[in-house]
């Protein structure tokens, strides 16, 4: 079976805001083949410093991740989780997700036929990308005059 990429995130929910309002982008990203969720766990950091760990079927706000398709479960660890935790600030919450970049798969198989290794990858900050896109809009005219 070939594979895609594979990236994890872990989304925080400062003061325990979470909705669940990501759910449904996130359904048309499996929907459309662009991604395949592998696993997904919630995190929770009480006011007191304590963890707890639940499904999408253990609380009521988690109920639009039940619709989604996948193969949640199995490959986060307790070292995974605890990692998170540890990010946390209390009164938190948090969203770890495993997922395949589906729409690389094809991508990555020829790499991986020509004899080609990965060496390194990584997110670029959304602050970053939209402060250098700025900058590059604002000398444009410069440079063209």
């Amino acid at each position: 079976m070939s594979i895609g990429p594979v990236e994890y995130l872990i989304i925080s929910f400062p003061g325990n805001k979470f909705t669940g309002e990501i759910a449904p982008a996130l359904g048309r990203l499996i929907g459309n083949g662009t991604v395949r969720i592998i696993d997904l766990i919630f995190v929770n950091k009480d006011a007191y410093g304590n963890v707890n760990t639940f499904e999408f079927d253990q609380l009521e706000e988690l109920a639009p991740f039940a619709e989604l398709q996948g193969e949640a479960g199995g490959l986060l660890s307790q070292q995974d989780i605890d990692y998170a935790a540890a990010a946390l600030e209390p009164n938190s919450s948090a969203a770890l997700l495993v997922w395949e970049d589906s729409w690389a798969t094809e991508l990555a198989e020829a790499i991986r036929d020509s004899g080609g290794v990965f060496l390194e990858g990584a997110r670029v900050p959304h602050d970053l990308v939209e402060q250098a896109m700025a900058e590059l809009t604002a000398a444009m005219p410069a440079a063209a005059g």
